[in-house]
C-alpha cells in the first residue's frame, strides 16, 4: 500500500520569505507616504517668521518713545511706536513685493517727529510711521500683522498678514 504524503505542518520558507519581503515592502511604502503628507504642512519654528515674536513687555513698549521704529530681521515686520500705541507692519511694499527699509535720517512724512520715513527701494514708494503711503504707485498702506498682549507680554503673530486699504485708528495695539 502506498504511503500518503505528510501534510506539511506550517509554511514553506519560500512562501515565509515572500511574505516578509512584501510586508517590508508595505511598511517602507506607508513611511514614505507618511514622510511626503509630512512634509506638505510647514511647521514654523518659534522664532521664525510664519511664528510668534514676544517684542517685549507692556511697561517695555510704555517706555518706548513715541515715533520709535524697531526692526524684527526674523520676523521680517517693523514695529512702530505711535502715540497711542503700536503697529507691526510688513516690510514688504504693497506696489511689487519689494523690501522697504526704514530711513531714519531722512524728512518724516507724518507729525510724530521730523525724521524717519520708509522708501521702498523699487519705485519710489514713501510711508510714514503709520505704514500709509505718502508718494510712489504704492496703492495701500504697509500690510500689518496682529498683535497679541497675554499676561504683560507683547506678541506679533507673523502668521497671518493682515491687508488693509487705509490706515484707520482702530488699527492700533492700544498699550
Amino acid at each position: 500500500m502506498a504511503t500518503e504524503p505528510e501534510e506539511s505542518a506550517g509554511i514553506s520558507r519560500r512562501a515565509l520569505l515572500s511574505r516578509l519581503w512584501w510586508a517590508a515592502a508595505g511598511v517602507l511604502t506607508l513611511e514614505l507616504a507618511g514622510a511626503l503628507l509630512a512634509s506638505l504642512w510647514p511647521r514654523p519654528r518659534a522664532g521664525a517668521f510664519g511664528s510668534r515674536f514676544m517684542v517685549g513687555t507692556v511697561s517695555e513698549m510704555k517706555a518706548m518713545p513715541v515715533g520709535t521704529l524697531t526692526y524684527f530681521e526674523n520676523g521680517r515686520f517693523y514695529l512702530s511706536r505711535v502715540e497711542s500705541g503700536v503697529l507691526a507692519m510688513y516690510r514688504k511694499c504693497t506696489h511689487l513685493g519689494c523690501v522697504v527699509p526704514w530711513f531714519p535720517d531722512e524728512k518724516s512724512e507724518d507729525q510724530l517727529v521730523s525724521k524717519g520715513r520708509f522708501n521702498c527701494p523699487c519705485h519710489g514708494s514713501l510711508f510714514n510711521r503709520f505704514g500709509e503711503v505718502r508718494g510712489g504707485p504704492a496703492p495701500r498702506p504697509l500690510d500689518l500683522f496682529k498683535i497679541v498682549v497675554e499676561r504683560d507680554r507683547v506678541f506679533v503673530d507673523t502668521g497671518t498678514i493682515v491687508t488693509r486699504a487705509v490706515f484707520e485708528e482702530s488699527q492700533i495695539t492700544r498699550i
